[in-house]
């Protein structure tokens, strides 16, 4: 088969699964199994991100340094070099390691430090982002000498889109999924690590929310990498890298969200560092409707008049809180249960803000995660 009809054959199977009904694990399974005849590669990491903060978490990896795991995620967080996060503010979704480098890869601390002692020869990164958030991002990595030509990153930048929207349509159906109980344990759930996200110590109910974020079989130790991803973040604000808050949602046990959320510790008595520590717990109301409101592609107006209906507000207050008439409430509404599939007030107050949310009195607290150090919001 011509490197043409390969192309042509990875394109549509990728529409495919993408109109398909795959939950996400199953849909990156697809993609990357599309792409590797088309393209070719011999390691990949693909992870989801949290909209707003864009970091990552639910990875969906293949790569020859997993003992090295903390390590590369620390230095995939403190590269610049076609970092998915200046891919999408240079909207540039997908470029390669020899273009951006101009072939002095040394330039990549990530392949400097790390990649080079694995035989990496190119990396091919991609973002997936649109103007409600950034939903993922995909590294493919080449050994041998092998390099990726121009015409393979044409075809994932023309796949992208399509990409970018299934990942958060899968996002959006994580919502309306049955839920199964969350993996609450005993007292809260703390992570520390040092500055090589080394882990120093954690409590028994982090453990249960790690086994439930990646599922590990029962004799081994559950796999921290969300865990990494946001305390990595935490390292790459400090070092100005990028300054998205370090935390992220994630979906476990059904339509249950958390939010991990990194910090730094203070020095000790001895002046020693501090570490970091990261703290998974379940997501508030007010960061699950900012989630539910990006996933499914609400407008502004569309996110104010949810965010009224979690207050509690009726069709009147509505109206005169936005300046509207209340047959432009409705008209509002009808296109809320459109883009959404929900049928009424009570359900889609529910989804958006979990089973115990109730609509009399509700006031979701203004703790919307976004991208910057700031309180306020970013645009739908």
């Amino acid at each position: 088969m011509t490197s043409a009809a390969l192309r042509h054959r990875a394109a549509s199977q990728i529409e495919r699964s993408s109109a398909s009904a795959l939950d996400e694990r199953a849909l990156r399974a697809e993609v990357l199994a599309a792409l590797r005849p088309a393209i070719g590669f011999d390691a990949h990491v693909f992870l989801l991100t949290d909209p707003a903060t864009t970091v990552g978490h639910s990875p969906h990896a293949e790569v020859p340094c997993l003992p090295r795991l903390p390590e590369a995620i620390r230095l995939k967080y403190l590269t610049t070099v076609n970092r998915w996060t200046s891919l999408r503010r240079d909207q540039v979704p997908v470029d390669r390691l020899h273009r951006a480098t101009g072939g002095e890869l040394s330039r990549s601390p990530m392949w400097r430090e790390l990649l080079q002692d694995f035989g990496i020869s190119d990396v091919m990164s991609a973002v997936f982002a649109d103007r409600h958030g950034c939903w993922g991002f995909l590294d493919l990595w080449r050994t041998g000498g092998g390099t990726f030509s121009d015409e393979d990153v044409a075809l994932l930048a023309d796949l992208a889109p399509t990409i970018c929207r299934a990942l958060r349509e899968r996002q959006a159906a994580a919502f309306t999924m049955p839920a199964t109980g969350a993996a609450v344990g005993n007292g809260p759930a703390v992570i520390l690590l040092d500055e090589q996200l080394r882990i120093t110590g954690r409590t028994s109910a982090a453990t249960d929310w790690l086994r439930t974020l990646l599922p590990t079989a029962p004799q081994q130790s559950p796999i921290p990498a969300a865990v990494y991803n946001v305390a990595a973040q935490l390292l790459a604000v400090r070092a100005r890298v990028d300054d998205n808050e370090p935390s992220a949602r994630s979906t476990v046990a059904g339509s249950t969200w958390v939010t991990l959320r990194a910090s730094r510790l203070e020095q000790g008595d001895t002046g020693g560092p501090g570490g970091i520590a990261v703290s998974i717990e379940e997501s508030s109301a007010g960061l699950r409707m900012d989630l539910f409101a990006r996933s499914y592609g609400l407008s502004t107006r569309e996110r104010q008049l949810l965010e009224l209906l979690g207050r509690g507000a009726h069709t009147r207050d509505i109206a005169v809180e936005m300046s509207i008439s209340d047959y432009t409430v409705q008209d509002h509404l009808k296109s809320v249960f459109a883009k959404t599939g929900l049928t009424s007030r009570g359900a889609l107050i529910t989804t958006a803000l979990g089973p115990r949310a109730t609509m009399p009195g509700l006031a979701p607290p203004p703790d919307v995660v976004i991208g910057k150090h700031s309180r306020g919001r970013e645009g739908a």
